[in-house]
């Protein structure tokens, strides 16, 4: 053996990577280091031994052919990321290879063997691998959202993915939009939110908006839209903000209903003032009061009543209040402030006073005024405020999980592509946007309701098959027992997608407001010209005062000592789909014996 034949050997065999030699025709193994036996999973029994014939599992695959093709043309060929399949611990294994086929001639300058130089890149391509599967995951995710989203790069502000519901807020066509400066693809805004999200890209501080009217040219018509909408930014593994995501709600058809609703409610309050207002003249001088028979019906008598015992009526709390508007008035000369008076029976009423002084000899003689009984706008505001409060804290833990979990998944997928805790977060996303998505699909209910598009589509099935649907999220837990009982063959003739509604949430309030009782029992029961379905829990029961209110829009019947989510629309949906199916709906409920909520739908 000559010297620089031992030399080479020497190489090939302290290599860290697989080298190995196929010489003639027969391209017999006549080199292989340790490297390459190990990634064979053979010894060095194969040294000596035809290529095909060391390795009968690349029969099927391109590595012989690609031998033969060096051997007979001479052109090196080099591979990438090949896969090869080989038989390794006694079981056939997928890897992954970057290597190169090279001629080597001999004296004769004739091609005499083919030499390999490989590198064992499987771990790196299950890496790339699970990074693509996630970054799918992830995009499927974001098409899949029931809320419009789309992910902005800090590079040329180009749209990396935007989801069908973005697209159809924007009103915009995919290949408008993706991979395209986003205000190249939406330029009416540019003006507007430009420097806004260059502010979001500069200081990493989300910006939120709610309810903002925007100009939008959507489907080639120009058309002003109210958006909720969030700029998001995104860091990488270094905390650098590579993208913004932004997440877009088209609440028009909300904003204009609501409007709508108010400008109803103005008109209705003002025809209640002008028909229900109690007027009064008070003589600052004789300290005497006279006053309409509404004055004194808002106060609580049925007849006249001195000044004193007009005062003693109001509220002790609300006492001081009303010494400071009368001090105010005598400098501004006008009365106005709103006070709590209580009545024998000590029901409490919320009255607004609004007076005008008259001066002589700048000094204060009368004040002519009304009264007014706001009770009822004092409840419907307190009422507005609190579902206002719910529903914003509803929405906003839900897209904050959203949040922090796309931020350690952008994590993850650049530094642990592999790591176990991605599926962890993916399900978080998930069940945040499932919840976002019933909390949005409660309110386009209400809008739908409101502005009279609530439509029912008719099919005849059996009621009991629409029910064992509704269960089975419930019973594979096996945390709960559903007991179905009754007439479960008989059919209905109703809007399937409404009532499934309706059951599943008499079926999960069950299982909410009584969170001890595993067991749930549901009744069908014919009753001649209407089936009747009851749906039963063992909790601790409903308090009788809450009861005649629990289908109203915005209730929430919380009971003591728990918290519950939910924007209180639930009962009051159902109980409008069942009304508009010629229907019936109820509870009975007494406190520790749990509650039976029923409904009826007639028999066709």
């Amino acid at each position: 053996m000559h010297l620089t034949d031992k030399i080479f050997r020497k190489i090939v065999e302290l290599s860290p990577f697989p080298v190995y030699v196929c010489t003639g025709k027969e391209m017999i193994i006549t080199v292989a280091n340790e490297a390459t036996l190990k990634a064979w999973g053979r010894d060095n029994s194969v040294i000596g031994k035809p290529f095909p014939l060391a390795l009968p599992e690349l029969h099927n695959q391109p590595f012989t052919d690609l031998i033969r093709q060096v051997l007979a043309t001479g052109e090196t060929y080099y591979s990438k990321n090949d896969r090869a399949d080989l038989f390794v611990d006694g079981r056939l294994q997928t890897f992954y290879f970057k290597f190169t086929y090279q001629p080597l001639h001999n004296e004769e300058n004739e091609i005499e063997s083919v030499l390999c130089f490989a590198t064992d890149v499987t771990e790196l391509e299950r890496s790339r691998q699970e990074v693509e599967k996630n970054r799918e995951i992830l995009y499927n995710m974001i098409h899949q959202a029931p809320v419009g989203i789309c992910i902005i790069a800090r590079e040329e502000l180009i749209v990396q993915v935007a989801n069908e519901s973005y697209l159809e807020v924007v009103g915009r066509k995919r290949e408008d939009l993706e991979n395209k400066p986003i205000w190249l693809a939406v330029p009416e805004v540019k003006d507007l939110y430009g420097p806004v999200l260059s502010e979001v890209f500069n200081t990493g501080v989300s910006f939120r908006a709610s309810e903002h009217e925007v100009p939008l040219v959507r489907n080639g018509r120009s058309e002003n839209v109210y958006l909720d909408f969030v700029y998001e930014p995104i860091t990488d593994i270094n905390g650098e903000i590579t993208s913004v995501m932004v997440i877009a709600i088209d609440v028009t058809e909300k904003v204009l209903s609501r409007r709508k609703i108010e400008e109803a409610e103005e008109r209705a309050r003002l025809a209640i003032e002008a028909a229900e207002i109690g007027t009064f003249a008070f003589n600052i001088i004789t300290n005497e009061v006279k006053g309409s028979d509404r004055f004194r019906a808002i106060f609580g008598y049925t007849e006249h009543a001195e000044r004193e015992q007009l005062v003693a009526r109001f509220h002790p709390d609300d006492l001081e209040g009303r010494r400071l508007a009368h001090e105010a008035s005598l400098i501004t000369g006008k009365l106005l402030y709103e006070a709590r008076v209580i009545w024998e029976d000590q029901s409490v009423r919320w009255v607004r006073i609004n007076g005008k002084l008259d001066f002589r000899n700048n000094k204060p003689v009368r004040i002519l005024g009304t009264v007014l009984d706001i009770t009822e706008f004092k409840q419907l505001q307190q009422q507005k405020d609190d579902f206002i409060s719910v529903a914003s804290h509803e929405l906003k833990t839900p897209m904050t999980t959203v949040k922090a979990s796309m931020q350690v998944l952008e994590r993850l997928v650049s530094s642990e592509p592999g790591s176990d805790r991605v599926p962890q977060f993916v399900g978080k996303v998930n069940t945040s946007l499932n919840k976002m998505q019933h909390l949005v699909e409660s309110l386009l209910n209400v809008s739908r309701i409101t502005a009279g598009q609530f439509h029912l589509n008719y099919t005849r099935f059996r009621l009991a098959d629409l029910i064992s649907d509704c269960c089975d999220y419930i019973t594979m837990t096996g945390d709960y027992t559903v007991q179905l009982s009754g007439e479960l063959d008989a059919e209905v003739f109703a809007d399937r997608y409404k009532l499934d509604q309706v059951v599943n949430n008499l079926i999960n309030n069950a299982v909410k407001y009584a969170p001890q009782s595993k067991l749930i029992r549901i009744h069908l029961e014919n009753c001649g010209d209407f089936l009747r379905l009851e749906v039963q829990d063992f909790g601790p029961g409903i308090p009788e005062t809450k009861v005649p209110h629990l289908f109203d829009q915005y209730y929430r019947a919380d009971s003591s000592g728990y918290q519950y989510s939910g924007l209180g629309l639930g009962l009051y949906i159902c109980a409008d789909i069942i009304k508009r199916h010629k229907g019936e709906i109820g509870v009975e409920s007494k406190e520790g014996m749990g509650s039976k909520f029923w409904f009826t739908l007639p028999v066709l």
